[in-house]
């Protein structure tokens, strides 16, 4: 997975938005105001590329046991946050996915009243 496909997925969910709120390096993409993943494009640049991403407590466990890929979130909530590494021994189709599970876990948090009028931009 490259850059540009990272990026074009995430801002590809519903309401999804990009920022820099920590530095001009830290790409961070929210939901509803809150973040659903962030990544460092200066580690993209030396070929290290990774996502912090939001992740169910025990899913987060077992694939930090099953992908040396994945590890528990840098500078995040240990519990609740993984840093995937791109293009190591996780597919990019189970980045995709923990993508989505990310964005989904985020926006179930969100208040009903948030999460409807997301629903109904975008119909």
């Amino acid at each position: 997975m490259n850059l540009e496909i990272f990026y074009e997925y995430c801002l590809g969910k519903k309401s999804a938005t990009e920022h820099f709120p920590f530095d001009d390096t830290t790409l961070v993409f929210k939901v509803g105001g809150k973040i659903f993943a962030l990544s460092s494009l200066s580690q993209w640049e030396k070929g290290e590329p990774g996502v912090n991403l939001k992740c169910d407590t025990e899913r987060a466990v077992e694939l930090r046991v099953e992908f040396e890929g994945i590890k528990s979130g840098y500078h995040m909530n240990k519990k609740h946050w993984n840093t995937v590494s791109i293009n190591s021994d996780v597919p990019t189709k189970l980045v995709k996915e923990l993508i989505d599970h990310s964005y989904d876990l985020v926006f179930k948090s969100l208040s009903k009243k948030i999460q409807n009028e997301i629903i109904e931009i975008e119909n």
